[in-house]
C-alpha cells in the first residue's frame, strides 16, 4: 500500500535533461541508465522511509530494501537511486519491476547519491565527492549496490551500453552540486533508444481475437491543455491487457481530453487522464506522434500533469 506525501524540497531528486548523443570531457563522470524506478531513502534513528519520485511512502510495498538499509551507519542520512528489478544477464527492465510484488523479480536499489549524512548537508559538496563518502557509507546486502561511474569516455561507455541492452547512460559534471527538485543540464541522460511518459486519455475496442481493447490513444500536457502524440497497440501481454482494461472502465467518461472539435473514431471510449505510461518508439512525426510506439509498462511514480514531451537538449555547452 503506498501513502502519499509531500515531499519536502530538501529531500525531492534532482533530474536531469535528455540530450542527443554521448560525448568524451574530463570534466564529466558517466553512470548506467537504469530501467526502474527513482527512489528517495531517508533512514532516520534506524526508521527507514522510501519515497517515490512524486511523494509517495513505498516503504512497506518494498519492505526487503527498507530493511536493508536499516544498518546504515550514521544518523539522519538520505539516499538517491533507482530501484530495478535485474533479469539472469544483470540487466534492469521496467517490465520486470511491474510485476515485482507478484513474482520472483531480483530486486536491487542501485545508489548514485549521498545528499544528507549523519545529518549534514552534502548536497554543496562536488559529486565526486559525495559519491565517494556514498561508497564507503553503503552497507553490504544484494539488495543495495553502488552506481558506480566511469570518467571521460562517454562515448565508449554508451556503445557498450547499446551492445548490454542497456536503456541508456547519464553523464554528469563531476563537480556539480545537488539541486534538490530541479532539472539541470550538470546532469544529462542519453538514451539508448526513444522513450516518452505519456498520459492515457482513451482506447479503442478489440479487432480479431485480442480481448479488451485494440489500442491506447496516449496525449502529454501542453500548457493547460492535452496534445495528442498517437495510439499504441503492441507490447501488451494478456496479464496487462486485463489489468489495464480493469483500470480504464473504472475511468471512462464522456468527454474527449482534446475538444470538441477534435476528430476521432466514434468508436473511441476516452477515459479521465489519470494512468501514466510509458512507451519506446522510433522516431517523432511532423505532426508530433510517435512512430512505432510499443508499450512498456505503466508508471505510478510521476503525476499526470506533469507529463510533457521530452526534447532533446542540442546546444549544451561543453
Amino acid at each position: 500500500m503506498t501513502r502519499t506525501s509531500k515531499l519536502p524540497k530538501r529531500l525531492q531528486p534532482m533530474l536531469a535533461t535528455l540530450t542527443d548523443a554521448p560525448f568524451d570531457d574530463p570534466d564529466w563522470v558517466f553512470e548506467t541508465k537504469w530501467d526502474g524506478f527513482r527512489m528517495i531513502a531517508a533512514i532516520d534513528a534506524g526508521v527507514v522511509t522510501l519515497y517515490s519520485r512524486n511523494g509517495k511512502i513505498i516503504s512497506d510495498s518494498y519492505l526487503p530494501v527498507a530493511q536493508a538499509l536499516v544498518g546504515l551507519k550514521g544518523g539522519s542520512t538520505v539516499l538517491d537511486g533507482e530501484l530495478v528489478a535485474l533479469d539472469g544477464h544483470g540487466v534492469s527492465h521496467f517490465q520486470l519491476l511491474q510485476n515485482a510484488l507478484r513474482t520472483e523479480a531480483k530486486l536491487r536499489y542501485c545508489v548514485f547519491d549521498l545528499m544528507f549524512e549523519d545529518g549534514a548537508d552534502l548536497r554543496g559538496l562536488p559529486l565526486v565527492e559525495r559519491k565517494q563518502r556514498l561508497r564507503g557509507l553503503l552497507p553490504r546486502h544484494p539488495l543495495i549496490s553502488f552506481s558506480s561511474h566511469r570518467r571521460t569516455s562517454g562515448s565508449k561507455f554508451f556503445a557498450e551500453a547499446q551492445a548490454k541492452g542497456l536503456e541508456g547512460v547519464v553523464a554528469k559534471r563531476s563537480q556539480s552540486q545537488y539541486l534538490s527538485g530541479l532539472r539541470s543540464t550538470d546532469w544529462l541522460k542519453i538514451k539508448t533508444a526513444r522513450r516518452q511518459e505519456v498520459v492515457i486519455v482513451g482506447f479503442t475496442p478489440p479487432k480479431g481475437s485480442r480481448p479488451y481493447f485494440g489500442a491506447l490513444l496516449l496525449a502529454v500536457r501542453d500548457g493547460k491543455a492535452w496534445r495528442y502524440v498517437g495510439r499504441v497497440g503492441t507490447g501488451f501481454t494478456q496479464a496487462s491487457l486485463k489489468e489495464l482494461y480493469g483500470e480504464l472502465r473504472r475511468l471512462r467518461t464522456g468527454a474527449s481530453p482534446f475538444g470538441a472539435g477534435w476528430k476521432q473514431a466514434a468508436d473511441t471510449s476516452w477515459v479521465k487522464p489519470e494512468l501514466v505510461a510509458e512507451v519506446k518508439f522510433s522516431e517523432w512525426t511532423r505532426a508530433g506522434e510517435m512512430r512505432h510506439p510499443v508499450y512498456v509498462g505503466l508508471r505510478q511514480d510521476k503525476r499526470p500533469d506533469a507529463v510533457t514531451r521530452e526534447k532533446e537538449d542540442r546546444h549544451r555547452q561543453r
